[in-house]
């Protein structure tokens, strides 16, 4: 091997070293570090020198609004000891620590984030004990900032804060819609089966919808199914199409929810005694879907509006199978992607990342770090399901993984896989501001590559 190849820094490398000089800039050994360590009325506060010597403690029982007298007391003792300034460092608790950045800016000063999983375990590290202790923490949260163990959080301008906060709202509405979906199934299996056979697929069909809300509305808390041969079909027919409203209808589901109830061979079916009770609850259930769904479609619209305001819909759009919602739903997770040294930070930040377990000659099983954000991982493994269908080099590598002679990866992996690409593709393009193109995107045009990422 030549002493040029033993010199050569990987990629891993040269970025290591930019992020650490990047933190040297801040905690330098002219600053004194002020650890915080946050909570909803007591902040226990240690000031230190860059060796992690403790010069003063302190403890404030207040909100975390009102931490700007401490900061200003850090600020006075660090003066007193020699030291230019201080840096802030805390755990990223909460929103709390939003306040104490915005409290720190104003003073001057910047923050520095540790990781929660950082400070325990160097609290069992500390003693061999898994005591917690605020003054400990705060004690720990300085040593890791004085060794760079920590991280600069992003400063998000108005747009992007917001698009978080809505993909936030977005996520929550989903997991409400989902769950009132599944209720109506599971209670309707029970006390009345025959129904869920009246549409291929009935928690996604309107008439079905309807029919049923109107169904359940008649039979109230009675359980008597009987109520909707006594009123007729035409009436039925009548009240299913006031609830949907201008919504085409579909009469042969209705009808089917009608004989679903009237043919005594069907009605005979489920759990006589839940009957009553279980369909007041599906009546409600449905409330829920419904609501879930008309606050899903306004969050979405607004997440697309903040998107306009970015310039980024037309951009996301031109990636075949990714629709502006699907993309909103990824970069309210990811926030501003040119925050990210490269697309890899990104599919590391999604926790998408492949995990090496090798020792050695040994070679174990390998799969994703799990590390980052879920609700990212979460919001790109739905993406995928679409993507697969409309994007060609999407589907191309999905084929490649799952059918190559060569250990062959399963569908699920695959598609870990896919999401991780489609991550580096939107990085791509966003960062760029270049739309899709999919010869870029396949990796075969090797001249292009320092304007779009590959896949």
């Amino acid at each position: 091997m030549s002493d040029r190849s033993r010199r050569r820094l990987s990629r891993g490398d040269r970025r290591r070293n930019e992020k650490l000089g990047l933190l040297r800039e801040i905690v330098t050994r002219e600053t004194a570090v002020l650890a915080f360590d946050l909570a909803a009325d007591k902040q226990v506060c240690a000031l230190t020198d860059p060796d992690s010597r403790v010069l003063a403690r302190r403890t404030v029982r207040v909100k975390a609004w009102q931490l700007s007298e401490a900061v200003a007391w850090g600020l006075a003792r660090a003066a007193e000891a020699g030291f230019e300034s201080v840096v802030v460092g805390c755990e990223p608790t909460g929103h709390r620590w939003r306040v104490l950045d915005q409290l720190a800016a104003e003073a001057g000063v910047r923050l520095v984030c540790v990781q929660p999983l950082l400070v325990a375990r160097a609290r069992e590290a500390e003693d061999f004990t898994r005591n917690k202790n605020d003054d400990v923490d705060a004690t720990i949260i300085a040593r890791l900032v004085t060794e760079l163990r920590c991280y600069l959080p992003e400063r998000a301008d108005p747009s992007w804060a917001r698009l978080r906060h809505l993909g936030a709202r977005r996520a929550r509405l989903v997991t409400a819609a989902g769950a009132a979906r599944q209720q109506v199934r599971d209670l309707l299996e029970c006390a009345w089966p025959a129904v869920l056979g009246a549409a291929s697929k009935p928690l996604v069909s309107a008439s079905w919808l309807a029919a049923v809300a109107v169904a359940t509305d008649w039979v109230d808390a009675s359980g008597d199914l009987g109520v909707l041969a006594r009123r007729g079909f035409d009436a039925f027919a009548a009240a299913v199409r006031a609830e949907l409203g201008p919504t085409r209808w579909y009469s042969a589901i209705v009808r089917a929810v009608f004989a679903a109830a009237t043919d005594p061979a069907h009605a005979a079916v489920g759990v006589a005694g839940q009957r009553a009770g279980a369909l007041e609850r599906v009546r409600f259930a449905l409330d829920d879907l419904a609501h879930a769904r008309a606050e899903l479609a306004r969050v979405e619209a607004r997440m697309i509006g903040v998107l306009d305001t970015l310039g980024l819909t037309e951009l996301v759009e031109t990636i075949p199978g990714l629709s502006a919602v699907g993309a909103a739903a990824i970069l309210a997770e990811t926030g501003d992607p040119t925050r990210f040294a490269s697309a890899r930070s990104l599919v590391k930040h999604a926790g998408l990342c492949p995990r090496d377990n090798a020792s050695g000659t040994y070679q174990g099983k390998t799969g994703i770090s799990g590390r980052g954000r879920p609700e990212l991982r979460l919001a790109a493994w739905r993406a995928v399901f679409t993507a697969l269908q409309h994007n060609p080099v999407l589907a191309a590598r999905h084929r490649h993984l799952t059918g190559r002679a060569d250990n062959p990866l399963t569908d699920t992996q695959a598609r870990v896989a896919v999401a991780a690409s489609l991550l580096r593709q939107l990085h791509a393009v966003v960062v760029t501001r270049t739309g899709w193109n999919s010869t870029i995107a396949a990796g075969l045009d090797r001249d292009e590559r320092g304007t779009a990422a590959a896949a």
